[in-house]
């Protein structure tokens, strides 16, 4: 079963980036789509940004131009580049397959304020 650890959250201010890191237990070329996930208190689940194991990216409109989803598959690690930052940006993130599987990181936090 992959396990799933994800970094790079932080404070920072509007207009701001961030870089956040999903290292796999596994080999993610085994899984056909890989995503980031957000989800703010009392808020449902979002997923901002998917990337296929052949390198196809598609993203939420909210996100859409600011963030990008990127994966090294040597390292076993998905990537999001997140910038131009908005408060409404707010959230925990989180990586996981698409569909979603059963395990979760922990994820990290991701807070945009000045």
């Amino acid at each position: 079963q992959v396990q799933l650890v994800e970094s790079g959250g932080g404070l920072v201010q509007p207009g701001g980036s961030l870089r956040l890191s999903c290292a796999a237990s596994g080999n993610i070329l085994s899984f056909r789509r890989m995503g980031w996930y957000r989800q703010a208190p009392g808020n449902q689940r979002e997923l901002v940004a998917t990337i296929t194991s052949d390198g196809s990216t598609n993203y939420a409109d909210s996100v859409k131009g600011r963030f990008t989803i990127s994966a090294d598959n040597a390292k076993n690690t998905v990537y999001l580049q997140m910038n131009g930052l908005k408060p409404e940006d707010t959230a925990g993130y989180y990586c996981n397959t698409v569909p979603w599987g059963a395990v979760w990181g922990k994820g990290t936090l991701v807070t945009v304020s000045s």
